[in-house]
């Protein structure tokens, strides 16, 4: 029966689940406040998709689900909070898939039947997630008899809970997959290629331009050459409003007192380390010491004095340092060290080893398979062949076939016992070792050139605000929100003060704030406040603790969902129009230059630049080197005759004038062949894009904020 693992360790490369799990005690907590009207369902409705209310319990439940299937899939205990996050998304965006997409295809009849979902399971047509999860590790042949095996576990009772939820909801993405699958396809049958429009898209893909041109740069236009007015502001807004539609958004203003370690937390911690440094001296057990008293673990790596830091390398291989000596105690950033000499030997740069891996899945493997490495080792140390031995025992078959050859190889490249082992075996002697991969029986077969190497214990203090330091910062954060308990006072401090304040734009669903960790608490606050309110937290403070800084924040404005006000936007209108009226004047100057010259070289003298060039380019080129992206170029110049200059373009970054030098129509355009590759795209386009038609044409309103 395939295992857990397998699956776990497989489907995390294939199965794109990101779920996750929220505090449901709080909220609802939360949500008892209002009493008896906690059983309205309005009061736990996390959104409504096409008419459809999603309650909290129910979604919660999806996401849960999802979040313990996520932890099986990566073997992890615990999620963070940013994964949470994700998993929040990927469950309310399938949960619109399957309101929005599942009507049209209820519509249209498109359903997976049990003969397609048997087939697409242990057929003859295994889908391909079903083929990674029990394909054989050594040969990469699907093993259908590990399917059947697994699924009559499922029907026994055999296979644990969790294994069976895990299957489930893969079957789920299967069946999912395949009816998308049918729509695509649907739809993008009924998008036909003629043969008059495969012939026109090759012979504009076959036709390549090379053409000269001048540029003239928005940029080479002074601001102050150009008037605008605040009529040309609201006419450009008036006229282009579509272009300031946006999200629901808040803007706060805020300051921070960050919780940094003071000058006694500094003493302190160089007090301490100075007060340990003899017991560390004289300890015998040096790497527990390390790993009881430190910071930061033992590193056990071997180090050449390249690799070590300056001071610690001159003290070691410069000045003498012998084994059991200590060094410091120095400051090393945020941090007092002290450095021990731990080892020091003779040792090769790299080796040469082979090996022959026993791969190890369940307990009773490990036992036969540490019996087979002992019998193996005698039969080695007894002259049986090593590299036979590796091409009939090895689970490592790419190692195998070389008799369980690995070259050359330098510390690093290995896992670390392994690396151990080949790099302190004597040459030709057998160790085995057990890794992540199994139990390995290591022959170190030559070894490098022999250079002195060191182990350096590191034990490490770090310095890091005491409670003190946090109870002062804290005052001075009391002090201020207390002094100025409104928006006037909190920004007339603010400039009285000299305090650095930082603004942000936040989305009712937004996470974090850039330079703010943890900041959703903030996030949701500014959505519960009222314009040029000091916001609170949910214990009606109004200091936000967010990791180590202290934070007050207002809400200085609020943009609703919609058409941005002019007011809100002004300064992305000045930039348009300003890109507009340099626009316009070089467009005057080149037509003015265009009128008193026949030739681009003539053109190009008038206005003082020079003429560039450009090559190869076609009607489906993305961009144009030299320029960019610049699609009316492109268009311009596909359509010229050779020596035909163009009227004036308006560009993105400027304005042209191009003259077409030569031109290659092509030859042997195939028709067929671009009738086929333009029905893919077709298929391509509809799979991205069938999903936002059908979500774009219903109404879906997120309330996910209120509870997460």
């Amino acid at each position: 029966m395939a295992t857990l693992q397998n699956i776990r360790t497989k489907a995390g490369l294939l199965v794109a689940i990101v779920i996750g799990l929220s505090l449901a005690a709080f909220i609802l907590g939360d949500l008892l406040q209002g009493g008896s009207s906690m059983f309205q369902r309005n009061r736990l409705e996390v959104g409504v998709i096409d008419g459809e209310s999603i309650q909290y319990p129910e979604f919660q439940q999806e996401v849960e689900e999802l979040g313990e299937i996520f932890k099986q899939n990566y073997g992890q205990n615990q999620l963070d909070d940013n994964t949470w996050a994700q998993v929040r998304e990927q469950a309310w965006q399938r949960k619109i898939a399957e309101i929005v997409m599942g009507e049209a295809y209820e519509d249209l009849g498109i359903e997976v039947s049990s003969d397609e979902l048997f087939d697409m399971l242990q057929g003859s047509n295994p889908h391909q997630i079903i083929r990674q999860l029990f394909s054989n590790p050594e040969t990469g042949q699907f093993d259908r008899n590990a399917v059947v095996r697994f699924l009559k576990g499922m029907e026994t009772g055999a296979v644990p809970a969790d294994q069976r939820a895990y299957w489930l909801n893969i079957e789920q993405q299967i069946v999912e997959e395949r009816t998308q699958s049918k729509y695509t396809y649907m739809v993008a049958k009924g998008m036909y290629i003629t043969g008059e429009q495969a012939e026109a898209s090759a012979a504009a893909g076959s036709k390549t331009v090379n053409f000269d041109y001048i540029a003239l740069p928005h940029s080479s236009v002074a601001d102050e050459d150009i008037t605008i007015t605040d009529k040309d502001l609201r006419d450009y807004y008036n006229a282009n409003k579509e272009e300031y539609d946006s999200e629901a958004s808040r803007r706060i203003e805020y300051i921070t007192y960050p919780v940094e370690p003071s000058e006694s937390d500094f003493a302190e911690a160089e007090e301490w380390i100075t007060g340990i440094k003899a017991e560390f001296e004289e300890t015998e057990n040096t790497v527990q010491f390390v790993d009881t008293n430190s910071d930061i673990s033992f590193n056990d790596a071997w180090d050449k004095k390249d690799d070590l830091p300056e001071a610690i390398g001159a003290w070691v291989f410069d000045e003498g340092a012998e084994v059991g000596q200590v060094y410091g105690p120095y400051k090393d950033g945020e941090a007092f060290t002290l450095a021990k000499l731990y080892k020091s030997e003779m040792m090769p740069d790299s080796v040469e080893a082979r090996h022959i891996l026993l791969q190890v899945t369940t307990q009773a493997e490990l036992i036969a398979a540490q019996q087979l490495a002992d019998s193996l080792k005698t039969m080695i140390e007894s002259g049986a062949d090593f590299a036979e031995l590796a091409r009939t025992n090895s689970a490592d078959q790419g190692s195998a076939i070389n008799g369980g050859d690995l070259g050359w190889f330098q510390r690093g490249q290995m896992v670390k016992p392994f690396e151990n082992v080949a790099f302190e075996n004597t040459t030709d002697s057998v160790t085995i070792v057990a890794t992540q991969f199994g139990i390995h029986l290591i022959q170190t077969t030559k070894r490098g050139k022999l250079t002195r190497q060191v182990q350096v214990a590191y034990l490490t203090r770090n310095v890091t605000p005491s409670t003190k330091t946090y109870q002062n910062v804290y005052s001075q954060a009391s002090q201020f929100v207390g002094e100025n308990p409104t928006s006037e006072a909190f920004n007339a401090a603010v400039a009285e003060q000299g305090l650095t304040k930082r603004v942000a734009n936040v989305g009712e669903n937004d996470l974090t704030i850039v330079g703010l960790e943890s900041s959703r608490p903030l996030i949701r606050a500014a959505y519960e406040a009222e314009v040029n309110d000091i916001l609170t937290n949910n214990q009606d403070s109004r200091i936000f603790e967010l990791n180590d800084n202290f934070v007050i924040a207002i809400l200085a404005s609020v943009t609703e969902k919609g058409i941005a006000p002019f007011e809100n936007v002004k300064s992305r209108v000045e930039l348009a129009v300003t890109k507009e009226k340099k626009a316009e004047l070089l467009v005057e100057k080149a037509k003015e230059a265009l009128s008193a010259n026949t030739d681009l070289a003539g053109i190009a003298a008038a206005l003082d630049v020079e003429v560039q060039s450009a090559t190869g380019i076609n009607f489906n080129s993305y961009s144009v080197p030299g320029m960019g992206l610049e699609p009316a170029v492109v268009g311009t110049v596909a359509a010229l005759d050779v020596d035909e200059v163009s009227e004036p373009i308006e560009g993105n970054n400027g304005v042209y004038v191009v003259m077409a030098t030569s031109v290659n129509e092509g030859v042997g355009v195939d028709v067929a062949a671009e009738k086929m590759r333009l029905a893919q795209t077709n298929t391509y386009r509809v799979g991205s894009e069938v999903f936002n038609v059908h979500r774009n044409s219903v109404e879906i309103e997120d309330k996910r904020a209120k509870f997460y």
